[in-house]
């Protein structure tokens, strides 16, 4: 074990602080890699906050991690020291049931590990996220980070970034489609990009109209305020799919009745009260309501090298780890464009500070 600083919370009415903890020595596949920036993902604040009634802590969020590797396992054969390396919101699944065996760790039977706030198999110890110096993670959930691109906007590719992909990707988003996307926060402004990125006609949903420029440079073809009713009456029947990136409380059935015969809306949004679809919005047309979680390691890499390739990446808003309790305000208030991600050189002067 080596000693590893970072910034946790011993409660959910409690700040994150300055935290001192063992990390796992690195085994035979394993890659230790120190931390270099580290996106700010909403489900951080829910479960620093216990939102979700199952944190365990000390909690130490941050799944979307950005680094240089700082030292390999004898029977690493993917990287060596001194590449970028990434990981996102996983680090083991069993690799024994059929999803594994597709690739699709993230619906692992046995429950995926999560990077934080899951249960080390190594060492049975709770894992820590990436709100610290460095990581030690099996070769087999690290990903090679392109070197062309600005590394800081990197780090929210690994959950955001995936998290829309990955459902454009399985529904086979391309040219001569027309794809909505709701809501533009830190999901849908990456899915906004990587679906013009793929070709389609993009159209954004959106219930501020002082969001439709911003929308136009980020890719989108047109805008539409869903709160207009003649605005919304004038697209039905039209979407072959729709990505709902939408995490609170709303009306699903007003866009799945915007889907042409066929089509299909997916849900990667997580409001915290059941979202509920009226029959007929799906029997009339054969439509499909579906959802989609993250990505499996080999999705992920593609999408990075995607990314790489149409020089995609997150727009972000960088910030010192003492400030990551006011970040985590302004997101309740939707005050971002689009992630926060903290730059990691910031830690030694806050734990040193503390």
């Amino acid at each position: 074990m080596f000693r590893c600083e970072g910034f946790a919370t011993p409660a959910a009415d409690q700040p994150l602080s300055p935290f001192s903890f063992d990390r796992r020595d690195v085994g035979e596949r394993d890659v230790k890699i120190d931390i270099l920036y580290c996106g700010v993902c909403h489900s951080d604040l829910h479960q620093a906050r216990n939102d979700w009634q199952n944190t365990v802590y000390p909690c130490l969020p941050g799944h979307e991690i950005v680094g240089r590797v700082s030292a390999v396992g004898p029977a690493v054969t993917k990287f060596k020291v001194g590449d970028l390396a990434g990981v996102g919101c996983m680090v083991a699944s069993c690799q024994n049931c059929p999803n594994c065996a597709d690739g699709l760790e993230q619906y692992c039977d046995n429950g995926f590990v999560a990077t934080y706030n899951g249960v080390e198999p190594q060492t049975g110890g709770t894992t820590f996220g990436g709100y610290s110096e460095a990581i030690v993670v099996d070769e087999g959930f690290t990903l090679r980070i392109p070197d062309k691109l600005d590394l800081a906007a990197v780090a929210p590719l690994l959950c955001a970034g995936i998290t829309t992909y990955s459902p454009l990707r399985r529904w086979k988003v391309g040219p001569g489609q027309k794809v909505g996307i709701v809501g533009l926060g830190g999901l849908g402004h990456m899915g906004v990009k990587l679906a013009h990125a793929m070709g389609a006609h993009v159209v954004l949903f959106t219930t501020s109209p002082n969001k439709a420029e911003d929308a136009r440079r980020l890719g989108a073809d047109e805008v539409i305020v869903s709160t207009d009713p003649s605005q919304m009456d004038a697209h039905a029947n039209s979407f072959d799919f729709i990505l709902d990136c939408v995490a609170a409380e709303h009306d699903v059935n007003a866009y799945l009745n915007l889907l042409r015969r066929d089509g299909t809306m997916c849900q990667v949004g997580a409001p915290e009260k059941p979202l509920s679809v009226a029959a007929f919005s799906v029997i009339w047309k054969r439509r499909s309501f579906a959802g989609s979680l993250i990505g499996g390691i080999a999705e992920t890499q593609e999408m990075l090298d995607f990314c790489a390739e149409h020089g995609i990446t997150s727009d972000i808003e960088m910030i010192d780890i003492h400030d990551i309790e006011a970040a985590f305000a302004r997101m309740l208030k939707s005050d971002v464009k689009y992630r926060f991600v903290i730059d990691m050189a910031t830690l030694k002067g806050a734990t040193q500070a503390a």
